[in-house]
């Protein structure tokens, strides 16, 4: 499922669980992974902007953050996302200053 305003693009879709992106540079198509499903035996689908964040993150960032996440239960969604965007740009300056 998607939703588009203007240039942003809001994907949804279930994979092993519900994953959301945002995007103003790719558009709404559906890329094929070159997998097929085991029960369905069908060709498994994903929006392009999720194949091209990980052919170019590989999940390498996301998991470094898995092991020092600054997000608590506790906090609200809004703080939640300034923490997260704080915590990528910590592992960014990390990443790219050579420690």
């Amino acid at each position: 499922m998607f939703r588009k305003k203007g240039d942003v693009i809001v994907h949804v879709w279930k994979d092993t669980r519900l994953v959301r992106i945002i995007s103003m540079i790719q558009d709404a198509t559906n890329v094929n992974t070159g997998r097929k499903d085991r029960k369905t035996n069908m060709e498994i689908k994903k929006p392009s902007a999720a194949a091209q964040y990980n052919k170019f993150m590989k999940a390498r960032a996301d998991h470094y953050l898995s092991y020092y996440s600054v997000l608590r239960k506790t906090v609200k969604w809004s703080k939640k996302v300034v923490l997260y965007l704080l915590n990528c740009t910590l592992f960014n300056a990390f990443l790219y200053t050579g420690y």
